[in-house]
């Protein structure tokens, strides 16, 4: 392959994945949460604290206020684990290799891109790590002082064909966790390994190859304007009368060698091999990455669903009784 022809490649990849990119980053904290299926455990113990502040505060106001916060609670959390259930019943296994562009559920051997991470503690090799560190206070609570996860890529092979996996903006569900304690500090790390099967679903886009956006016109304009960058060269082979400029005739003649070496390099890049990814969808659809089995994760999402209809008409109930 031609130095113009990689050149091609790599700015077409690196501009179409860099529009993948997500923003800024959310709350860490929210995120981690979210990724270790602690979305669930958060609202519920959210509406622990407030079943037990009404016991404290023991007036039907008070009970009032409550319950409708835990009935809120409860449906935006229904809705919140009801479509993540529906994604991913809904969206059929693809293979890499026929899979279609847009919003996809994989599943395939988990393999290390490039060089092997190592998690922040342990220092154990992963494909993912995402530690939190605790420290206890004087009261003997524990408040987290730091958070963090990796960002590298991995790749998934399915037999048919590998994907590049950007794990960027994604709901991670690791079932590999090591917790250990030094002192009045905790550490908690979650882990994703080389030998997990994973289970993805995101958005599916293929670079490269017979995907290269790149026309015949954009290269043709390319190749003149490095060919204008060495103005000299460019008059030695196209300035036929020799007057130091290029007149009508000479112009058009350097255009059509222009256009041929514009399709020897299309022709080159739509030869390379096609580079699969799985980004963070653009429309803010769930971006899920798991190392728990996707029938274990529709199971889980159904029994919270439920969970959560139970509290929010247990507390539509406290309500009319209150009343």
């Amino acid at each position: 392959m031609t130095r113009p022809a990689r050149q091609i490649r790599l700015a077409s990849n690196w501009a179409s994945v860099s529009k993948q990119r997500p923003a800024a980053a959310k709350g860490i904290w929210v995120l981690t949460s979210l990724r270790r299926q602690y979305t669930q455990l958060i609202t519920s113990g959210g509406q622990l604290i407030l079943l037990l502040a009404g016991f404290h505060l023991a007036s039907r106001t008070a009970w009032l206020w409550i319950l409708g916060s835990m009935a809120v609670i409860s449906l935006f959390a229904w809705l919140s684990v009801l479509r993540r259930h529906r994604l991913i019943v809904g969206t059929p296994t693809s293979r890499i290799a026929s899979a279609a562009q847009g919003y996809v559920e994989l599943l395939g051997n988990a393999r290390r891109e490039g060089a092997p991470i190592l998690s922040k503690y342990l220092l154990l090799p992963c494909l993912w790590y995402c530690y939190k560190v605790e420290r206890k206070n004087h009261k003997n609570q524990w408040r987290t002082v730091g958070t963090g996860e990796s960002s590298a890529p991995f790749r998934l092979d399915d037999g048919s064909g590998s994907c590049v996996i950007d794990p960027r903006g994604a709901e991670i569900i690791a079932r590999h966790m090591d917790n250990w304690q030094v002192g009045n500090e905790r550490y908690t790390e979650w882990k994703l390994l080389e030998t997990d099967e994973v289970y993805v679903l995101g958005e599916f886009k293929t670079i490269g190859g017979s995907n290269n956006p790149v026309t015949h016109d954009e290269l043709v304009k390319q190749v003149l304007y490095e060919w204008k960058l060495d103005n000299a060269n460019m008059l030695q082979r196209f300035d036929l009368n020799s007057n130091g400029l290029l007149d009508m005739d000479e112009w058009l003649l350097a255009r059509q060698a222009a256009k041929r070496e514009a399709r020897k390099r299309l022709d080159e890049a739509r030869a390379e091999a096609d580079t699969h990814f799985m980004l963070k969808p653009r429309d803010n659809r769930l971006f899920l990455i798991s190392n728990v089995s996707a029938e274990k994760l529709a199971r889980r999402y159904a029994m919270w669903t439920w969970l959560h209809l139970v509290i929010f008409f247990g507390a539509l109930g406290g309500i009319a009784w209150f009343l």
